[in-house]
Formats: C-alpha cells, structure tokens, sequence
C-alpha cells in the first residue's frame, strides 16, 4: 500500500469534477480500472446487458482481478470528453482524485494537479471527507490484494 503524505490534504482539498475525461485517459502506471462483481452488475444492467456478457465483452482479468479492457488505452466507455456510464462508474473512478496512490507530494504536484482541471475548483473537501474516502480505497485495495493471495472468498 502506498504511504499516504496527509501534508497533502492537512488543509482540505478543493475540487470539482468538470467532465474533461483526463482522468479517463490511459497515462503511465495508471492502467488498471478494476471492477468487482457488483459494478460489473451494475454496468451490465446500465447498458442493458446480462453480467456474463458485459463481462466476456469489456472485461479482462490480470492476477486474479477483473479490469475493464485495454488498459494501454482511453477508457472504452469515454466517448470524446464523456463518460458513457458515468451513472454506474466504478468506485475506482468514483473517488478520483482522492485515491491513496495520489495522497503523495510528488504524484500530487507533479501528476494529479497538472493533469486535472477540477483540482483547486469547486467546494472544499475536508481532511475527514478526503480520509474517509482513503480508508474506503484502502480497504478495497486490501480487499484485492487479499483475492489475489487466495485469502478471501
């Protein structure tokens, strides 16, 4: 688990999103958007398909995990500036940019800040609202790592 830096969010962070799909774009080591079961459902059910088949067609799996395909490339479901399924979106994507890899001075200024508009818009999230979304993060990852270990269900 990356160390997270709290220097980064000790005075809360301001942020919009502002539906430019940059974070959707496919850029270094943040290939992988993974979905469990459950958002696997509700993406089927959002674009009307059954989970076997919404599976068999955008998914893929890397150690044990399903991710959505393509992961070199844009998101298969960013069309222009706009997300398709912005409605059923995975959780990874619903807590972007308060994700523990990103919780870190340099990833921040260097990577998240440049790359995001949304970043210093829009209301402040608190350093308890920026945490709770970490540990939920964190907990997922765990949940991941611990599948892939063949420690959990």
């Amino acid at each position: 688990m990356p160390k997270i830096d709290k220097n980064v969010y000790a005075s809360g962070i301001r942020f919009e999103c502002t539906g430019c799909g940059e974070c959707c774009k496919a850029r270094g080591g943040y290939d992988y958007v993974y979905v469990t079961l459950d958002e696997r459902r509700r993406l089927a059910r959002h674009l009307k398909l059954n989970t076997t088949a919404f599976t068999k067609t955008y998914c893929a799996k890397a150690n044990g995990q399903f991710h959505l395909r393509d992961p070199q490339n844009d998101c298969l479901f960013l069309n222009g500036v706009r997300c398709t399924v912005y409605a059923a979106r995975p959780q990874q994507c619903r807590t972007w940019p308060f994700w523990p890899a990103n919780m870190k001075r340099r990833v921040w200024e260097e990577e998240v800040k440049p790359g995001c508009p949304g970043i210093g818009v829009g209301r402040l999230h608190t350093p308890g609202e920026i945490e709770a979304t970490l540990k939920k993060e964190q907990q997922r990852e765990r949940e991941t790592f611990a599948q892939l270990l063949g420690l959990s269900r």
